[in-house]
């Protein structure tokens, strides 16, 4: 009887624990809070909260507004300019990513013959934020760009300015910024897709570039009226 009831409770147990790790892995489609995250936001958008964004080029304005264009796509990472480590990786990325759009561009305008993709790929711009506002003034970001060959076609620069503001966005997008004491930070690094409602509608990491640029595309030509 002894045996019985423990085998019982074990196998109650590995039910119980089945459904617990179940439930807390969306039923086994990811094992990690970032994963998490980004089935999260795969399944639900993420409207962005109303904060006022600026740098150069980009007059003081709330973030959906600039986001919001109707049938164009949005690529954001998020980055300060004193960064040494990830923001200089991010940097590479992006500067990958504004070459194959200023190849669609190119490609259009030539008014040659081309495809779904690449005619698509006009409509997709790459955005990075600097989550450090009080630092990254216009200047300074405006700086940053030119080192970074951004081409404001492609690629532009901004900051949240307002502290409050600023925390509420990363917390709503999920950015994790912690500050090392030594006036760096420590974040994570990943590729945000926004659609034309200003929605944050992927996350990809920074590893999955092209199928960031491909969704992006793809996500831009089924928004065309």
């Amino acid at each position: 009887m002894t045996v019985l009831r423990t085998a019982l409770l074990s196998v109650g147990l590995a039910v119980a624990g089945y459904a617990s790790v179940s439930w807390l892995t969306h039923d086994f489609q990811v094992w990690t809070a970032e994963g998490a995250r980004r089935l999260e936001v795969a399944l639900q958008p993420v409207a962005m909260p109303p904060v006022v964004v600026d740098g150069p080029g980009i007059a003081p304005q709330l973030l959906t507004r600039w986001l919001a264009v109707p049938g164009y796509v949005t690529v954001v990472d998020f980055i300060y300019t004193r960064c040494q480590t990830v923001c200089l990786s991010l940097g590479s990325t992006f500067q990958q990513l504004q070459s194959s759009l200023q190849r669609d561009r190119a490609t259009q305008a030539i008014g040659a013959l081309i495809t779904t993709t690449e005619s698509a790929g006009g409509r997709v711009r790459l955005l990075s934020l600097s989550f450090d506002g009080g630092y990254d003034t216009p200047a300074r970001l405006q700086a940053y760009a030119q080192k970074l060959e951004a081409d404001p076609v492609v690629w532009q620069l901004a900051r949240v300015p307002d502290i409050a503001q600023n925390a509420l966005l990363l917390h709503r997008l999920g950015v994790v910024v912690v500050p090392d004491g030594r006036g760096d930070y420590e974040h994570n690094a990943a590729l945000l897709v926004v659609d034309d409602q200003g929605r944050l509608v992927r996350i990809f990491d920074q590893a999955e570039q092209q199928l960031a640029l491909d969704y992006a595309r793809d996500l831009a030509q089924r928004q065309l009226p």
